[in-house]
C-alpha cells in the first residue's frame, strides 16, 4: 500500500532513506559520494517535501514501512527500498505510483538515475537526457544521467 507521508512519518522517511543510501551505494560509489548522497537528502529536504504533501510511504505486507518516493511536479525523487524488501515488487509499485501521479498533469517525467538504479529505468523506457559528475572530495565524484520518459496519458 501506498500512502502519503505525514509529519510524523519524518523518522521513517530519513531513516529509509540513509538506511538505503549507506547499505546499497557503497557497492556502485566511492564514500565522498555516498556522503554527499546522505547530505542532499538532508532532515531539511525532507521535512519540506512532506510538509508539501510530496512525499509517500510503501508498506510491505504486514504493513511495516519499506519504502518511499517523492514526487515533485513532474520530478520523480528519493525513490528508496529498504535492502532487506528490495526484489519484492516494491521499488516498481513505487515507481508505476510515481508515474501515474506524474502523468496526471505533465507530459514528460524526469529521474535522476544512480548508477544502481539506470538499467531498471532504462528497461522502463527512461532515456538518458544528461550526464552529470559531481566532485565530492577527496577526489571522489559522483557520476549520474538525468532521466527521461514521455508520459501515457
Amino acid at each position: 500500500m501506498i500512502i502519503p507521508a505525514l509529519p510524523a512519518d519524518f523518522d521513517t522517511v530519513r531513516s529509509i532513506t540513509q538506511t538505503t543510501v549507506s547499505q546499497i551505494y557503497p557497492h556502485y560509489y566511492p564514500q565522498g559520494a555516498v556522503d554527499f548522497f546522505l547530505r542532499h537528502h538532508s532532515d531539511e529536504s525532507i521535512a519540506s517535501d512532506i510538509g508539501s504533501g510530496c512525499v509517500f510511504l510503501c508498506t510491505d505486507e504486514n504493513g511495516s514501512p519499506a519504502g518511499t518516493v517523492t514526487v515533485r511536479k513532474n520530478e520523480i525523487l528519493r525513490l528508496f527500498v529498504l535492502p532487506e524488501h528490495q526484489g519484492k515488487g516494491l521499488g516498481r509499485e513505487l515507481l508505476d505510483f510515481a508515474e501515474a501521479l506524474v502523468s496526471e498533469q505533465y507530459d514528460e517525467m524526469i529521474i535522476d538515475a544512480s548508477l544502481s538504479a539506470k538499467p531498471i529505468y532504462l528497461k522502463r523506457g527512461y532515456r538518458e537526457a544528461e550526464y552529470h559528475t559531481i566532485p565530492t572530495g577527496n577526489g571522489d565524484f559522483l557520476c549520474y544521467d538525468v532521466m527521461k520518459k514521455r508520459s501515457t496519458k
